[in-house]
């Protein structure tokens, strides 16, 4: 039973690592005494196996965004590590310097050639430093644009994985402009003639996602979110105070699953019980058939084909319509 280290857990997740701990607790002595527990352990895992039920089937906005942010959840280098063959790194902007927040890179997802792209937040603390916590300046948006127009000179399906609390918004990043730079990006997004599937498996922070979001598929991991600003950002601009995030967080509607009922993205990749960190190997498989099936029907596609999909697709994203309900009266 794979479950989440005690340094890392959640408040709402303690009833559940308790339940896991006795488990394994009686598992252990169970094995150094050779006394038969089994019943016992038995009955254990059935109550721990409702408990997550009852507790994961019934998150709120902002739990599902502790999840996002996990600190054990599979990230944008270890999903490429894992389904990725023959990976080759692509570095540079040929402008200003690389981005070490922005993965670029060839690779093989089984027989199917592909660019990769997506959010790098590191591991360890240099790493995350390094990579400003997964928010890239205006290079790795650059450089993310860069390597997709080569892809689409040579004809190969590009996925991006979006994991961002937002671009950098440095005081260098803005000189350089940071804005500017991902408006050149939703244009050369959407002009690409090649498919496009970006898949959300953390935070989606507003432009710091959209720099690498313009897609003919949009996919999210069950417990991600996408939205244009941090419920903590939110709150400071409506109550003056982040005290007021998780309101916020229910107000912005930022689930994949408000996102699909708004008919934003295409597909819910569903996470295992507990979230994407308690069996990152099932998440791997999920995302590598998902990612296939989309690459396998758009590739029936003309460039042109592809082109208007993409636009129609962005285009429709905020009509609604009005429906007035007329009491007839005989």
């Amino acid at each position: 039973m794979a479950r989440s280290s005690n340094s890392h857990r959640l408040d709402f997740e303690a009833p559940i690592i308790e339940l896991e701990k006795k488990i394994e607790e009686l598992r252990t002595f169970a094995e150094s005494t050779e006394v038969d527990l089994s019943g016992q352990i038995e009955k254990l895992v059935t109550k721990c196996d409702e408990k997550k039920r009852a507790i994961f089937n019934n998150l709120t906005p902002w739990q599902k965004i502790l999840l996002a942010r996990h600190p054990q959840r599979p990230l944008t280098s270890d999903i490429v590590k894992a389904i990725v063959a023959d990976f080759i790194e692509l570095h540079g902007d040929k402008s200003f310097r690389d981005d070490p927040a922005m993965i670029c890179g060839l690779g093989r997802i089984d027989e199917q050639r592909v660019l990769l792209v997506g959010h790098r937040k590191g591991k360890d603390t240099a790493e995350k430093v390094s990579c400003h916590f997964g928010s890239p300046h205006p290079e790795g948006y650059r450089k993310a644009m860069l390597k997709m127009k080569m892809a689409d000179k040579f004809g190969l399906p590009i996925v991006t994985f979006i994991n961002t609390p937002g671009a950098y918004p440095g005081i260098g990043a803005e000189e350089r402009g940071q804005a500017f730079v991902i408006a050149r990006n939703l244009m050369g997004m959407a002009t690409l003639r090649v498919p496009v599937i970006c898949v959300v498996i953390g935070e989606g922070g507003s432009g710091g996602a959209l720099g690498i979001g313009i897609g003919n598929r949009i996919l999210m991991l069950e417990h991600s979110y996408y939205s244009v600003i941090s419920p903590e950002g939110c709150a400071a601009i409506l109550w003056k105070s982040a005290e007021h995030k998780e309101q916020a967080a229910n107000i912005l509607k930022l689930t994949a699953e408000d996102l699909d009922s708004f008919g934003i993205i295409d597909e819910i990749i569903p996470e295992p019980l507990g979230g994407a960190h308690r069996d990152p190997p099932l998440i791997f498989d999920r995302l590598k058939e998902s990612i296939l099936r989309h690459i396998g029907e758009l590739s029936k596609l003309s460039g042109e084909e592809l082109i208007r999909d993409r636009y129609d697709k962005f285009c429709k994203m905020g009509e609604f319509e009005e429906r007035l309900k007329e009491s007839v009266s005989n």
